[in-house]
């Protein structure tokens, strides 16, 4: 179907993108955004239109450049203004292993009492290789931005280094657990956003911590209110402080805190979004006047959809929500390796014919 790339001339503008999404201006078509792209569909494509070499990350500089270098092509080649990268702290978790995977253990994690707690070997940011942020802040192609987020949120560690079932009971039983738990995960992360929010190129904060399911939050809203939002506040702040905004990745049904996230938190832009719970275009008339709304083509269009379905409803969503700013056009959640290449092209080209159309 795809005989080349769906832009060969890159012309980012990352400070023109984030001026659309905070409303200061209006680009003609909306703009690209993305969370994730899985590493199956670099390789794939470098290989069939860039004519690179693939090169897994490894444990060499080297490697590690090249993959890199793939990485940041990526994202330029496609037509994005900015790269979006994250790594993570090493928290211990309790897993069950599968025949070619590995599952974090949902009914008994690594912390169940407070001897586990004093027990547990706590990451150090100073031992965390931040080569991989500094590398690509150093070698962005002329125009485009750095965005960038410690892997896992607050909520996600939280309830993995519990795991989920050991938490809900813990919200009960110990609370002062919970918080200490908390608090240790959150100054990490603060520390963690301390050393990469002064790179020169970083425009703007992104981090993902997903909080909800189809029909509510994972933990009631209050329990949210009380240990997770004021971290996030606080996140926030930083990129404030620095004159960048602050994202939000949160996959499930947040409608019982969005006002909290708008008006406490203060995020300038929510992402992830599935029909089945809200289609984006009636999150955007809901919400778009008040925050950037960030993607939106379901997951289910984008993994069983033809080439075509996915051309018609990116079109659909750059019509009728792109017209008014505030609005980036992407996946609900992310690109992963499930998802046919051809449809993940398809979204990106057909984006790329309409600004052509336009301009």
């Amino acid at each position: 179907m795809f005989n080349n790339i769906p832009i060969t001339h890159p012309k980012p503008d990352s400070k023109k993108f984030i001026n659309h999404l905070l409303g200061k201006e209006q680009m003609p078509v909306a703009p690209l955004v993305e969370y994730n792209i899985d590493d199956i569909h670099i390789r794939r494509i470098i290989g069939k239109f860039l004519n690179r070499k693939w090169v897994s990350w490894g444990g060499t500089r080297s490697e590690q450049t090249a993959y890199l270098d793939n990485f940041i092509e990526i994202w330029y080649r496609m037509g994005y203004d900015f790269v979006r990268f994250e790594r993570s702290l090493r928290f211990e978790e309790k897993r069950v292993a599968g025949k070619d995977r590995s599952w974090v253990d949902q009914h008994k994690g690594a912390i169940q009492n407070w001897q586990d707690f004093e027990n547990y070997q706590w990451p150090r940011v100073q031992d965390f290789d931040f080569f991989p942020y500094e590398y690509i802040n150093a070698h962005l192609p002329d125009g485009m931005g750095f965005i960038v987020s410690h892997a896992g949120g607050i909520f996600e560690h939280l309830s993995q280094i519990m795991s989920f079932e050991m938490l809900c009971f813990a919200l009960h039983d110990q609370l002062d657990l919970v918080n200490a738990i908390v608090d240790k995960i959150a100054n990490l992360e603060l520390e963690f956003y301390d050393n990469i929010l002064n790179l020169d190129r970083v425009i703007a904060l992104w981090p993902g911590d997903d909080m909800g399911f189809r029909s509510g939050t994972m933990i009631s809203p209050n329990d949210l209110r009380r240990f997770i939002l004021p971290w996030h506040r606080r996140f926030a702040q930083m990129a404030h402080r620095r004159n960048i905004p602050y994202f939000l990745h949160s996959c499930g049904n947040l409608s019982d805190i969005m006002e909290d996230l708008i008006e406490d938190v203060k995020i300038d832009g929510k992402h992830s979004f599935e029909d089945a719970i809200i289609p984006v275009e009636d999150f955007y008339a809901q919400y778009g006047t008040r925050i950037a709304v960030l993607g939106g083509v379901d997951i289910n269009i984008l993994a069983s959809g033809s080439p075509e379905e996915v051309r018609h409803r990116s079109r659909k969503l750059i019509e009728k929500c792109g017209q008014a700013g505030r609005f980036g056009i992407g996946s609900g959640n992310s690109i992963p390796d499930y998802v046919p290449t051809e449809n993940y092209l398809a979204m990106v080209d057909e984006r790329h014919r309409l600004a052509n159309v336009v301009g």
